[in-house]
């Protein structure tokens, strides 16, 4: 196939794509395939810039807000119909995350040039993430979910509804870029500030203390189950791409009824978000044993440390077969 590989872009989370491009590429090149890079934000990549860019770290920190306003200032989504490598490829394979490369907008000017591209839909793919939205959603289709309220809200609200500590996160961010555990009322207006540094709209969630668990999701097939164990409070930006910084067992060291229904309900969120293809199904499991479904990643990160390949590995599937699988279902998709 020939396979064009986006990447890169202008949002909080352009290191982790990068590095998920970096070992797409590999992946594929290794099955034959013909593959073309481009970085959304400055264009196609010469074999040079490949492997300047294409790096296998990511960082303990996202890139600042001001290099990325530097970035956006060159990104033109429209403009992507005129890339001569999109026009002649059998399929587009997205290693974005974050911003509008996640959030529906690129898939619905895909949808306008008719060439297969990987992952959801634009609703499928808004929907999933808008955490607000997909909350009701949870809720509508019988997945437990925590309780939350949106931005703003008071510390008296929040003790009466949520109780301390809390969970404030942009609504519509990855990577728990702008995420804050709240212990005390007093901090929870500077939580809310550092959110809205990265989005419009705060979520205000209840903390779920438990064990963190998550499935992979590909062809509409739940995969292994597997327990992260970070290092920090929570599964943070520097635990999820820091080797060594957290530990992942795959398959999580759980009963199997356990297991079973973390992937009846996963499967049950990728379907109530109207999602295709491939996603990742995050989830907390209480010391009292109750599944409190997290979110959905409708593009999951693909790289060395990322959670979805170690969960395909786990069920049998190589980290080359996954990617070219994923590009598979783009294609019958797409007819």
């Amino acid at each position: 196939m020939k396979i064009t590989v986006l990447t890169g872009g202008s949002s909080s989370e352009r290191d982790v794509a990068l590095a998920s491009a970096g070992q797409v590429v590999a992946a594929l090149r290794s099955r034959g395939h013909q593959v073309t890079v481009v970085d959304t934000a400055t264009g196609t990549l010469s074999p040079a810039e490949e492997a300047a860019r294409l790096t296998p770290g990511v960082g303990v920190a996202p890139p600042t807000l001001a290099d990325l306003e530097v970035l956006d200032r060159g990104v033109q989504v429209a403009s992507l119909s005129n890339l001569p490598a999109h026009r002649g490829a059998d399929v587009i394979f997205l290693a974005l995350h974050g911003g509008w490369g996640e959030d529906g907008t690129l898939q619905a000017v895909l949808e306008t040039l008719g060439v297969p591209y990987t992952g959801s839909g634009p609703l499928g793919s808004g929907i999933a993430m808008d955490k607000d939205i997909a909350k009701r959603l949870f809720r509508a289709a019988g997945i437990p979910t925590a309780e939350w309220r949106m931005a703003p809200v008071g510390a008296e609200e929040v003790t009466q509804a949520l109780g301390w500590p809390v969970v404030v996160k942009p609504s519509k961010q990855g990577s728990t870029v702008g995420l804050s555990i709240v212990h005390h009322a007093e901090d929870l207006p500077a939580a809310i500030a550092e959110a809205l540094r990265h989005d419009d709209e705060v979520m205000v969630e209840q903390f779920v203390p438990g064990r963190e668990l998550t499935v992979g999701v590909v062809d509409d097939q739940a995969l292994a189950v597997g327990e992260i164990i970070p290092k920090h409070e929570v599964f943070d930006y520097e635990c999820k791409y820091t080797p060594g910084m957290s530990q992942e067992i795959f398959p999580a060291d759980i009963p199997a009824s356990v297991a079973a229904e973390c992937q009846r309900l996963s499967l049950r969120a990728h379907r109530a978000l109207k999602l295709r293809g491939y996603s990742r199904v995050d989830f907390r499991l209480t010391p009292a044993g109750e599944i409190v479904c997290l979110e959905v990643n409708t593009l999951p990160g693909m790289t060395a440390t990322s959670l979805l390949p170690q969960s395909a590995a786990a069920a049998g599937i190589t980290f080359p077969e996954l990617c070219e699988t994923i590009c598979l279902l783009a294609l019958q998709q797409g007819r």
